[in-house]
């Protein structure tokens, strides 16, 4: 399923029409970036948790050369299934 593909079923089970699902849509995954932007978390009780997990620098190598280099510090985006997704994907 791709974000259209998403679009299509809110407006379909919803009963919204379909540029109101893309405002829907849009806007909870803009709402969701934002939060995580800040360094929130993200509970939605029954599906899952977006979380920011911070990576720290670190020396990796160059698969071409061999030669050392620094890995910069990042934050990426983690999500966690809450146990009613896992259990329905079961």
């Amino acid at each position: 399923m791709n974000k259209n593909d998403l679009i299509s079923a809110v407006a379909g089970t919803s009963g919204l029409t379909r540029n109101d699902a893309v405002k829907a849509v849009e806007g909870v995954f803009d709402a969701i970036s934002d939060a995580l932007k800040k360094g929130e978390e993200v509970r939605l009780v029954g599906f899952g948790t977006f979380s920011v997990a911070k990576r720290k620098a670190s020396t990796g190598r160059n698969p071409r050369t061999g030669e050392a280099m620094e890995i910069k510090a990042s934050s990426q985006p983690k999500f966690k299934a809450g146990k009613v997704l896992k259990d329905a994907v079961n």
